[in-house]
């Protein structure tokens, strides 16, 4: 008699014995970490985003406090992201910098909805990819990082 693999059978073994499999699963790439650490902002998951931001960018806060200033942040300036489109990153050693196309609109800077160019900085800490800085690209560098953008006025 054949013996057949259940798939999944190893790892829920794995899990029940209490055995760590983190370990198994290999770190998620920048685009990766982009991708969740806006899906979590903009479904208010304040503290999954923390687990994918630098230290730096924690600014030495615990993740409750953290959680707590960008809940408030994000209330007070009524921001609502609509949907982004991360593009390849640009990885240079322990650095990577990945454009992002950002819907959103907020009280204060984006109150029409424009698109937004942004690229976000991330660096490895313990191995991982985490997000680092997050800044607005000049509309004259938009072609630089969007090629595709630069000839619809971007």
């Amino acid at each position: 008699m054949r013996r057949r693999r259940v798939p999944g059978l190893g790892l829920a073994a794995l899990l029940a014995a209490g055995i760590p499999v983190l370990a198994a699963f290999p770190p998620r790439g920048p685009e990766k970490t982009v991708r969740r650490y806006l899906r979590d902002l903009q479904k208010g998951n304040f503290a999954d985003a923390y687990k994918v931001v630098s230290r730096a960018m924690k600014h030495g806060k615990g993740r409750e406090v953290w959680v707590k200033e960008q809940k408030a942040g994000m209330s007070i300036a009524d921001v609502k992201i609509f949907d982004f489109k991360v593009q390849p990153a640009k990885i240079e050693g322990e650095t990577a910098r990945v454009p992002n196309i950002l819907s959103s609109q907020d009280r204060f800077i984006n109150q029409l909805g424009l698109t937004e160019y942004e690229i976000y900085t991330l660096v490895k800490e313990d191995g991982r990819w985490k997000v680092d800085q997050q800044v607005i690209v000049e509309p004259s560098e938009v072609g630089k990082w969007f090629p595709e953008a630069a000839g619809k006025g971007g």
